[in-house]
């Protein structure tokens, strides 16, 4: 199946709709990251149930805004991508920045949200790895996001525990993600926007956990042991602030569960899907 470039407000937005007879399942990713990070869930459950996997604005080949947008109009934007799409309700499933993503749409709609998976998410206390602090800084946050081929190999070695789990179509998209126009100084602005020397925002993760406190769908938590990007501690804070969520530690993973161990991520997400359903 072919991507396709849909008009919203914000600009052009890419996505995949797998077109399965199941339910709706929103697949959304993390920072610097695009849909092909979800290519392995696509493969395994498109034909069963209906994925719709999204490029964040300003994000893969999405269009880039002319300012950056805060986590809840990247929300709302998700929300107009599955009403032009027809779907009134979906299962929200998102990796880091996109499961801070996916949490303000539950805070934006509950009534349309089935369930909600959190994988390694970004938003939920003030702890974060070393380099994303430092790129705060002006200037130094520039060199260090310069476009080139060792950035392309940090960021693999950053987001998974064994590289190994990093296809030719995965690194190819990281390549063009990294070296698009625009592209850096957006990631930047974006990183800018929730980060600083001292961590996260205590303002997002704290709204975050607020957040957290109103969920009332069936939740999964689930985070990879070898995390070098955020901590394991905050899935399980997360976890603790949802009434009947589960918690899932993945051990010998990293930041992408979803590509490192994408069997038992597909397994449980289907798991969860089916919990929602019934």
């Amino acid at each position: 199946m072919s991507p396709q470039s849909i008009a919203l407000l914000t600009g052009k937005v890419r996505c995949i709709d797998t077109g399965g007879p199941g339910p709706a399942v929103l697949l959304t990713h993390g920072i610097g990251e695009s849909l092909e990070f979800w290519h392995p869930q696509i493969e395994a459950l498109g034909k069963t149930v209906r994925l719709v996997a999204w490029d964040m604005p300003g994000h893969g080949e999405s269009d880039i805004p002319a300012a950056v947008m805060d986590l809840q109009a990247v929300a709302h934007s998700a929300w107009l991508l599955l009403d032009h799409l027809g779907i009134e309700s979906a299962h929200l499933v998102g990796n880091s920045l996109g499961a801070a993503v996916s949490l303000r749409m539950l805070g934006q709609k509950p009534a349309r949200t089935r369930s909600l998976l959190l994988a390694n998410s970004a938003t939920l206390g003030p702890d974060v790895f070393g380099a994303f602090k430092a790129m705060t800084l002006p200037l130094l946050g520039e060199l260090m996001n310069k476009p080139s081929a060792k950035g392309v190999e940090m960021q693999i070695k950053a987001i998974v525990h064994r590289t190994e789990a990093i296809t030719p179509s995965v690194r190819a998209a990281i390549e063009r993600n990294i070296h698009r126009p625009g592209g850096a100084a957006y990631f930047l602005a974006t990183l800018r926007m929730m980060t600083s020397l001292r961590g996260q925002s205590a303002v997002v993760w704290q709204e975050s956990h607020q957040l957290l406190r109103q969920v009332k769908v069936p939740t999964l938590v689930l985070h990879g042991q070898q995390d070098v990007v955020l901590p394991v501690k905050h899935s399980e804070q997360a976890h603790a602030l949802v009434p009947g969520s589960e918690l899932l530690i993945l051990d010998g993973c990293g930041h992408t569960p979803q590509l490192e161990q994408p069997f038992v991520f597909n397994a449980r997400l289907a798991e969860l899907v089916r919990r929602a359903e019934n």
